[in-house]
């Protein structure tokens, strides 16, 4: 479930059988003094996150010639490299709250809170 689909789907004057269908099983169901039944949608969500970071050194040296007869080859390299990384979480939450009417059933009034820490 996510805020869009709250938007989209939800409507005041919708039966409780569309809420649960569009929503599923809510997690609470409370009835308020004046008898009106209400329903709450809360769901956690933690997303990971992975980032790494590198760099690197290298070089090289080359050098030949002849001398007289003799040819002279020569070369010195190397390299050096290192990879760091790191985990980062986030949790999302989101509320939803659905209040029926008494005699009708339906859909009263709904509102949302969404959060991301």
């Amino acid at each position: 479930m996510t805020v869009g689909i709250v938007q989209k789907e939800i409507r005041v004057g919708m039966s409780q059988a569309d809420v649960a269908s569009a929503l599923g099983s809510p997690n609470i169901v409370t009835r308020d003094s004046e008898g009106k039944e209400t329903w709450v949608y809360d769901k956690i969500a933690t997303e990971a996150s992975y980032s790494q970071s590198g760099g690197g050194v290298g070089g090289g040296v080359g050098a030949g010639g002849v001398a007289g007869n003799a040819l002279i080859l020569g070369g010195v390299g190397g390299s050096y490299g290192k990879t760091a990384g790191a985990v980062g979480t986030t949790q999302k939450t989101l509320t939803v709250i659905i209040k029926f009417a008494k005699d009708t059933g339906l859909v009263e009034s709904f509102s949302y809170h969404s959060s991301k820490f």
